[in-house]
């Protein structure tokens, strides 16, 4: 109560401890709050500017939600009053900020803020300091609001860039004129793209030019805060030029600008050149300018003392990496792995095998890089890295017989990884007939060798080495007898492991009463796995969070990914259950057909009307959220498409071409019985045209606990714009039920993924270049914009996923063609996100325009 009696003395000491005392001491939930707003407020309408600014110091100190409510329409005023005084605007600004940062949702955008823009041309250079601030953290979420501020950025910046250090008495800091509100413009411009207007991206284009021209000159001082001013400059400079991605000159510059640090004396300078240049290796711009500096690089990763800069130096390694250099950094990797600290080898293991799968244009290269990656680091080889050496083995012919052969060479070995002994044991399962012919690898040395290692081993290696010797069973028939005695013996059959107990009884039992046509068959060669994401890459990202380097690979999608598309690594044993092969019939039109209860309902409508009968003639309006649930099965097939208290519906489609079939499942919720229960499609006239729907009808009984299915047959005729609705009417206990929901059957769902060359996409957009026949929509992000769900939906949506193919790595691009009965529609979509901005800009080009307007709204609500 002191300290707020001390707040209306007309004394600035008195003022000032009750504000401190305030300040540091009372809870934002006190019952004092009342009095000391009215002080505040008193003091903030008293024109006094040290009251003002003692008032703003502590409502900024404080920060409370309520503080924010009581003054946050206050403070815009004061700070964009043609009277206040510059310090009072400084504290203004900085107090909204810190206001804004606890509560936005009490700061209201409104006339100020245009207003606030124009104090970035203050004479002030103290009060457009604090204004860039509030500016930069307001223009993150409302680009819109604030777009006018990068003009008057870049002409503040010219402005200080080209000034003498002598110009700016006050804000020069060891002869850097104002380095901190230099490195704050920088900042702002980094929300936004390059300038449309011509000279404002001219100005700029010289503004860095002056900067990097200035970190070239000889130091102006030797003391460390003048190069630290100048380089906090120099490297806010060089974020920009990364993030505008689009002068190739300047690109290049900062490239080699980076490339000097690379030596310098300075471990931080190393660390952020290092850091800077990764970001710039995925520009198409300055990605070959980065290789130049491959030796200082390998050189950093040899002779570095801090090991946070080697593990810059393997990042950088990593993003520089391509098809010309890959084998000579793979090597450098390698041999680095030798003495690499623990911390980091794991990141290294999985980064040297994902460059040796992207970049092996020789697969025996690939075989033997992985093999001397499990030598070395054995331990730090995790499960997906040998994963995925036997997808690509079983994937590919041409490297079997080599894989065999190098894998039987490195486990005669007397000390083996056990890593080693499970690769080795999966491919000679499969493979090993391949080396068979030759006597010093005869079917028998392979299983003694093999057997060697058994009792070294942990169980789950056990488990598959007992895999490995049935399939040898089948591929030797002449050393069954010294196998089944293997697995006849004490230690398998009377395990005290349950797995391999039963593995062995098992095992043993086939080889003995399975003809060979059987055996052949029961344990024939593994078929080709399905092409998905690498599941090192996607370790590797985990590892490094989002929006890493790695984010830029062009590793192919797997195509048919699960529910949401996401993907999922299959960890491979020799007894795994083989997969579908990719071409068993997807929609199942072998199926046996539902059993029919009940007559389907005639279309054109009984004369003689039931007077009594639930057929209400109204159809339900749709069911409330129905819009939401039909946006998220866009992208996906499976999932619940309506729930209430009462029944479920849940949906699982499959697509192929201009054909589909979707299941139907309902499912009573209840203990009590529906009743009449009859599902109807209804498509409007336009509809019926273009899409041919065949349903079976379901029992119109439905017992409390159960569920029904129902299986619609679809057929594309033509490119549709709208959806069929599903409405379900029912008796329950008594009531009547009628409800109505958007069936997601859209025009995407007839997507075919088409993969194409950048040449090949680049052309055939030229060509679709009539304004009918482009579609665009710039509209903001719903959802956080990450780069793995973004990839995922724009597969899930239908088309191919193109890599590589846009000059900027952030943006996505995808092809396909729509498959109807009269006509193949071919589509390129391209997807532009701002991450900054929180915006994104969708561009579809198809040969009819009706089709390039249907996919680009169905793609535009999904992020």
């Amino acid at each position: 109560m002191e300290a707020v009696n001390l707040l209306s003395s007309n004394r600035y000491t008195e003022k000032q401890i009750g504000y401190l005392f305030i300040s540091v001491l009372v809870n934002s939930n006190s019952e004092l709050i009342r009095l000391i707003n009215n002080a505040i407020k008193n003091d903030l309408a008293s024109r006094n500017p040290t009251f003002m600014g003692l008032a703003l110091h502590c409502i900024a100190n404080v920060g409370s939600r309520e503080m924010a409510e009581a003054f946050a329409g206050e403070i815009p005023k004061i700070l964009v009053a043609g009277d206040t005084m510059d310090s009072v605007k400084q504290s203004a600004a900085l107090c909204l900020l810190r206001l804004y940062r606890t509560s936005p949702d009490f700061v209201p955008m409104g006339d100020w803020t245009s207003r606030v823009v124009h104090l970035l041309n203050d004479q002030h250079l103290g009060v457009v300091t604090a204004a860039t601030s509030l500016i930069t953290t307001l223009a993150q979420k409302n680009p819109e609001e604030f777009k006018t501020s990068v003009s008057l950025a870049v002409s503040r910046l010219s402005r200080i860039v080209t000034s003498a250090s002598t110009d700016l008495q006050d804000y020069t800091y060891y002869f850097v004129p104002a380095p901190w509100l230099s490195v704050k413009l920088l900042r702002l411009l980094q929300c936004y793209p390059p300038p449309e207007d011509a000279a404002v991206r001219g100005r700029l284009t010289e503004c860095l030019e002056t900067i990097l021209n200035k970190a070239q000159e000889p130091p102006k001082s030797k003391k460390v805060q003048h190069s630290n001013a100048k380089n906090a400059v120099l490297f806010e400079a060089i974020s920009l030029i990364i993030h505008h991605d689009s002068e190739p000159n300047l690109l290049v510059r900062a490239c080699n600008q980076l490339g000097q640090f690379l030596q310098h004396r300075e471990t931080n300078l190393r660390y952020l050149a290092l850091e800077s240049m990764c970001t710039l290796a995925s520009s198409e711009f300055s990605h070959e300018a980065v290789k130049t500096h491959i030796e200082t690089v390998i050189n950093a990763l040899k002779t570095e003392r801090d090991v946070s800069v080697r593990q810059r130096a393997v990042d950088l390694l990593y993003a520089m990496c391509d098809r010309s250099n890959a084998q000579q950094i793979v090597a450098e990797m390698l041999n680095y792995l030798e003495t690499a600290d623990y911390s980091i080898r794991e990141e290294i293991v999985l980064k040297v095998a994902i460059l040796a799968e992207k970049y092996a244009v020789d697969y025996t290269w690939y075989v033997d890089t992985i093999l001397n990656l499990i030598r070395i680091a054995g331990d730090y080889v995790s499960e997906e890295v040998w994963y995925r050496v036997i997808q690509i083995v079983i994937n590919r012919d041409d490297v079997q017989g080599y894989a065999a052969k190098t894998v039987f060479e490195a486990l005669q070995a007397p000390a083996c990884h056990e890593n080693l002994v499970k690769v080795g044991g999966y491919i000679l399962g499969e493979f090993g007939n391949l080396i068979a012919g030759d006597p010093r690898s005869s079917p028998l040395i392979q299983f003694n060798l093999l057997h060697s290692k058994f009792h070294l081993c942990s169980v789950p290696t056990r488990a598959l080495l007992l895999s490995t010797y049935i399939k040898f069973v089948n591929l030797f028939p002449e050393i069954k007898t010294t196998i089944q005695d293997v697995l006849r013996s004490d230690s398998q059959l009377k395990n005290a492991d349950v797995e391999l107990q039963q593995r062995a009884v098992e095992y043993l039992r086939l080889s003995t009463i399975a003809s060979t046509d059987i055996l052949a068959t029961v344990l024939e060669e593994m078929p080709p796995f399905p092409e998905r994401e690498s599941s090192i890459l996607a370790k590797l990202k985990k590892k490094k969070g989002p929006g890493t380097v790695t984010d830029l690979e062009e590793i192919k999608k797997e195509r048919n990914s699960d529910v949401n598309g996401g993907t999922e690594s299959t960890p491979v044993n020799a007894s795994t259950v083989s997969t579908p092969s990719p071409s068993a019939d997807l929609l199942g039109l072998g199926a046996a057909p539902l059993t029919s209860s009940a007559p389907p309902p005639s279309s054109t409508g009984s004369l003689l009307v039931d007077v009594f009968s639930d057929s209400a003639s109204v159809v339900a309006p749709l069911a409330p959220g129905s819009e939401d649930n039909f946006a998220r099965f866009v992208c996906k097939n499976n999932g619940v498409l309506f729930e209430n208290q009462l029944l479920q519906i849940g949906l699982k489609s499959e697509f192929r071409q201009n054909l589909g079939r979707m299941f139907i499942f309902y499912g009573n919720k209840t203990s009590t019985q529906f009743l009449n229960f009859t599902p109807t499609l209804i498509c409007s006239d336009e509809l019926q045209s273009s899409l041919n729907l065949q349903t079976k009808p379901v029992d119109p009984t439905v017992d409390g606990g159960a569920q029904v299915q129902q299986v619609v047959n679809i057929e594309c005729i033509s490119d549709f714009m709208e959806a069929p609705i599903l409405n379900i009417q029912f008796r329950y206990g008594g009531t009547f039920q009628n409800i109505s929901v958007k069936l997601p059957i859209t025009l995407n769902k007839f997507f075919q993924p088409t993969e194409m060359a950048s040449q090949d996409f680049f052309q055939r957009w030229k060509q679709l270049s009539n304004p009918q026949q482009e579609m665009q929509n710039i509209f903001k992000a719903k959802h956080p914009m990450d780069t793995e769900i973004t990839k995922a939906k724009i597969i899930g949506f239908g088309s191919a996923l193109l890599e590589e193919v846009d000059p900027n790595p952030a943006n996505f691009v995808g092809a396909g063609i729509i498959h109807t009965k009269t006509t193949q529609i071919g589509c390129l979509l391209r997807l532009e996100p701002n991450l900054q901005a929180q915006m994104y800009r969708l561009t579809l080009r198809t040969s009819k325009e009706t089709v390039s307007q249907r996919l680009c709204e169905l793609l535009s609500e999904q992020f």
